[in-house]
């Protein structure tokens, strides 16, 4: 993709989450570049989860914008990954895409969490977002994307022009899961039907989590400001759970909750990620 402009960013995430011999885990390798800054990693308070949080300190995308980011877990690691605030993409000027790719690689008995925090795409937004997963035998995972319909203080409701989402998903190298959309302000009827400015939340689950997994906390977190669903891919090693919620809140309930439901079942503590997730 050619930069817009010489002010167009072009940056990188790369980290490798181990266990130290002490059985800790920890950062064995880290490269980043703006617009990407990491926080200090810490440990869950069972020290058995690194907790790090991503953090783009700039106002948020722009066309011509390519992020890539590459994280991989390392056998019996565990990391958990957030942000500290929304991610935004701003109207086009050129009508050209921001792009995001990125990729996460799980190992025998590691365990990931992703749980960025809300998607707002302005007016007038073009934005591509290349996800892949790979998993190995025992391989954990808790991956949460939360996508907003745009600024709805401002009335800015599906005015983005196109959002590109694309997820594969694979298990010791076979696709389980592999999504391809484009979502722009027409052939939404599905999701206005339900609720006029609905917040889309995509979660999956694998490892202890599903084996232990909570069909009856996770169905009761459906009510009437959220509409869910769940369903096993093929195998029975990957869970897949889609939610459509009312507005912010009711999305932010739902991820609240889940977690600490999912957590529960699996046995693991649930770590703290600051202010805006529990």
């Amino acid at each position: 993709m050619e930069a817009m402009t010489g002010n167009s960013l072009s940056g990188h995430l790369q980290l490798r989450c181990d266990v130290g011999a002490d059985g800790a885990p920890y950062l064995s390798e880290q490269s980043f570049e703006v617009p990407i800054h990491l926080s200090k990693a810490h440990l869950s308070d069972d020290g058995k989860i690194l907790v790090l949080t991503v953090v783009n300190p700039t106002a948020g995308f722009f066309d011509g914008d390519k992020i890539v980011s590459e994280v991989t877990i390392g056998q019996g690691a565990a990391l958990a990954l957030s942000t500290p605030s929304s991610s935004r993409v701003f109207r086009t000027r050129s009508g050209m895409d921001a792009l995001c790719e990125q990729k996460f690689s799980v190992e025998t008995e590691g365990f990931l969490e992703w749980i960025p925090e809300v998607f707002i795409p302005h007016q007038g937004a073009r934005y591509i977002q290349k996800t892949r997963v790979d998993l190995q035998p025992g391989a954990g995972l808790l991956f949460i994307d939360w996508i907003s319909p745009g600024r709805v203080a401002r009335g800015e409701i599906f005015q983005y022009e196109n959002l590109r989402w694309e997820f594969d998903l694979r298990l010791e190298g076979k696709l389980l899961a592999r999504e391809r959309y484009d979502m722009s302000g027409e052939g939404l009827e599905g999701i206005t039907a339900m609720f006029e400015a609905g917040h889309y939340v995509s979660i999956y689950v694998a490892g202890e989590m599903l084996r232990n997994f909570p069909t009856a906390e996770v169905d009761a977190l459906g009510n009437e400001d959220t509409y869910l669903g769940h369903g096993l891919l093929e195998g029975g090693e990957v869970m897949v759970i889609r939610a459509l919620c009312r507005d912010s809140l009711a999305a932010r309930r739902l991820i609240e909750r889940i977690r600490i439901v999912l957590y529960e079942a699996a046995k693991m503590n649930t770590p703290s990620l600051g202010r805006l997730f529990m």
